[in-house]
């Protein structure tokens, strides 16, 4: 069958299975698109024939870059320590245990296949997982650590994978090169993939400055994305295009703010774009894997070394034993954490490790890498016990995804299935055609008319929003309030600095230098009156002080958006430089004590409230005119340290809390909207825009509402 038709065969397969799954709730899309596949290949004789390097580039390329997009930034971080240890420490440990263990338990099995099969098993996949958290209340932190974990444990799988494989093809392994290269893989495929990101945002930036803002283009070149870093890092830097991928869709997530001219529609239009092509992908993976199912089973019969019983009795064992594995290694996690260095609050639980041993769930990966197996080694014999790889794959993977489906409802919190998400559905169709021909920058009949631009509209109803917040804020919702208004801030000084001329611009960072220098200033002596006072220790000091130092010297980058020559010159240093301060900060944050900790928020506290209070003596001052500087710079900076002060504050809070926290600041921007109508309509009424001006203001403002409307949904 013809590849055009195979696919449009296998899209409709997929909207079938989506809506068996509307009224079968209680089982999983997922298994039912598995099913679904059985049917293709049992009764339709449908057969596709599946190459690792496509599957990996059209499949996992673009699922897992949008997995990393949508990764929450505080999970994230928060969860960094267990995702980097059972990505890494479990994948290896469970290969070389898994790998005896199956050679025991299929001793005709030679041991380099037994450590292939086992490492191909060993990563868990973000897709599967996500397929049952939509049915099954997970605990947040449980979702969040398995989601993070499949993320990064595809190359720590997939390398040992490859060397084991190697290793029964030519007979030849040395640990040393698998060492070497598992570092270099996974290290300079992380660097590459940041790197292509950075890139990317470097054009956006200078297409956005020329004017360039075609809304097509730029969800078709972020679509591209993954396919070109994956097929840079594997084909000419030979390194892991997984794990370059993975990066680049979380630096993308991280680096949102610094991206010029991603306007609502763009964001929006991008989310939707994803959306549907992740429900193609994803469905499409389960059905070929439902394909692939008789194909497995079919060899191993045809084989006649092993019985369909005995197969299958083997895949149960092995499957046991990789869940025991992964129960065992997060107990002992978990006590280590909680015993030895303290970091962890709760006594190990071995609901809590059974919840996330279940949820391990295997996919696509997996089946990726088996199906690469080879037919024969290098002396011309067939790969020994192939079919049985294939089938024990598959069958764990079918394993993994009914015991999670029947067990995590019941041991799960709360036994209770959610709702699956429906999609949005506009109720009105906006109308795109009128402002097509329009540039963003663009002024509208100014000079017939005496119409405002878009630029001073804009400044206008983000203005509005800000005083609407401050107005409106309380003792509850301050920490709420400071981040909305800080983002408002945000986007009001990229749209000055970009379209102000360069002498305004020049004094503009002459008076934020001159303001941040008197802030930082007033933290300095702030921090050295604590450490005198002995309230913090010697090592929270030395951090705060470096950080102090650091915002001195890079003053001029971060008051202005001014790059210095030597980051203008050498930018790929400056990533090294900025990616050397993360990790140092990432493992010395593993290290550090609660009273540490404890004493860094007191100082963030302590000294944000003496930089608040050196700005305003300073602008108090009557030697001092405040004709000088500009109010908005001053509101800005101020607004900052308010917002530095209420994140301290906040700092620890539960996950009710932090539900609480981000429904306030949802709520914020629906009504900040609101503000925004009626600021389009104050203009419209003084005849300051003109008809098709406010239409396009509109149509931006629906957009930022639907991005809400999926923030809630999420």
């Amino acid at each position: 069958m013809h590849i055009i038709e195979s696919f449009i065969l296998l899209l409709l397969f997929l909207l079938f299975s989506n809506v068996i799954s509307k009224f079968v709730k209680s089982i999983p899309i997922s298994l039912i698109q598995v099913a679904i596949g059985l049917f293709m290949a049992l009764v339709l004789n449908f057969k596709i024939d599946i190459d690792s390097s496509w599957f990996l580039l059209l499949f996992v390329a673009p699922l897992l870059f949008n997995d990393g997009r949508d990764f929450p930034k505080r999970e994230l971080w928060k969860l960094r320590g267990p995702i980097f240890v059972n990505a890494i420490w479990l994948v290896l440990l469970t290969t070389v245990v898994g790998g005896y263990f199956v050679n025991w338990l299929i001793p005709s099995m030679p041991l380099a296949v037994s450590f292939a099969l086992v490492a191909i098993l060993s990563p868990t996949d973000p897709i599967a997982v996500l397929s049952i958290s939509k049915r099954v209340k997970l605990p947040k932190s449980i979702l969040h650590l398995v989601s993070g974990e499949s993320l990064v444990n595809d190359a720590s799988g997939l390398i040992p994978f490859k060397y084991a494989i190697a290793a029964v093809t030519t007979g030849y392994f040395s640990i040393f090169q698998a060492t070497t290269d598992f570092v270099y893989m996974a290290g300079f495929g992380f660097i590459i993939g940041i790197l292509m990101m950075f890139a990317f945002i470097k054009l956006k930036n200078f297409l956005y400055k020329i004017n360039y803002t075609d809304v097509i283009f730029s969800v078709v070149l972020h679509l591209m994305l993954p396919f070109i870093i994956y097929v840079v890092a594997e084909d000419f830097f030979h390194t892991s295009g997984v794990i370059a991928v993975v990066a680049a869709g979380i630096f993308d997530h991280l680096q949102d703010r610094v991206v010029y001219g991603q306007t609502p529609e763009i964001k929006l239009l991008t989310n939707r774009t994803w959306e549907i092509i992740t429900y193609c992908l994803n469905g499409i993976v389960f059905l070929i894997l439902g394909i692939e199912l008789p194909v497995a089973t079919k060899e191993v019969l045809d084989s006649n070394k092993y019985g369909t019983f005995q197969s299958i009795g083997y895949a149960l064992a092995i499957w046991f034993m990789l869940i025991t594995i992964r129960i065992l290694w997060i107990i002992g996690y978990q006590a280590f954490s909680y015993y030895v260095t303290k970091k962890e609050k709760q006594k190990p639980s071995f609901k809590v490790a059974l919840i996330a041993g279940i949820s391990g769930i295997r996919g696509a990966i997996t089946m990726a890498g088996v199906l690469s197996v080879p037919y024969v080694i290098n002396d011309g014999s067939a790969f020994p016990d192939r079919s049985l790889m294939l089938f024990i794959a598959a069958s764990i993977i079918v394993i993994t995804l009914i015991v999670a489906t029947v067990a995590l409802p019941l041991i799960s919190p709360g036994n209770s299935v959610l709702p699956t998400r429906a999609n949005i559905s506009d109720n009105e169709e906006l109308n795109d055609d009128s402002d097509d021909d329009l540039d963003d920058n663009q002024d509208i009949d100014t000079d017939k008319h005496n119409y405002i631009n878009y630029n001073e509209a804009k400044l206008y109803m983000m203005k509005n929003s800000i005083s609407f917040l401050e107005n409106n804020k309380n003792d509850n919702n301050q920490r709420a309030v400071f981040d909305s208004i800080m983002n408002y801030e945000f986007s009001i000084g990229k749209l000055k600095i970009e379209h102000r001329d360069k002498e305004q611009v020049m004094t503009d960072i002459s008076e934020n230098i001159a303001i941040r220098r008197i802030a930082l200033s007033g933290q300095r002596d702030a921090l050295n009156k604590l450490f005198k006072e002995k309230r913090i220790n010697k090592e929270a000091y030395l951090i705060f002080n470096r950080k102090i130092n650091r915002e001195e010297s890079q003053i001029v980058y971060f008051a202005g958006r001014q790059v210095k020559r030597d980051r203008q010159k050498h930018p790929i240093r400056a990533i090294i430089r900025r990616s050397y301060q993360i990790l140092k900060v990432w493992f010395r944050n593993d290290s550090e004590s609660e009273r540490t900790k404890a004493d860094i928020r007191l100082i963030q506290i302590e000294c944000s409230e003496a930089a608040i209070k050196s700005i305003k003596e300073f602008i108090n001052r009557d030697d001092i005119s405040r004709d000088d500087f500009n109010e908005e710079s001053i509101h800005f900076l101020l607004t900052n340290y308010q917002s530095l002060i209420e994140r301290a504050k906040a700092y620890g809070t539960s996950s009710e809390q932090n539900d609480e926290y981000n429904n306030m600041v949802l709520n914020l921007n629906t009504k900040t909207l609101e503000i925004q109508r009626e600021s389009i309509q104050n203009l419209l009424d003084s005849n300051q825009i003109s008809s098709e001006m406010g239409l396009r203001l509109r149509q931006e403002v629906n957009y930022e509402e639907m991005l809400i409307l999926n923030d809630r949904e999420e």
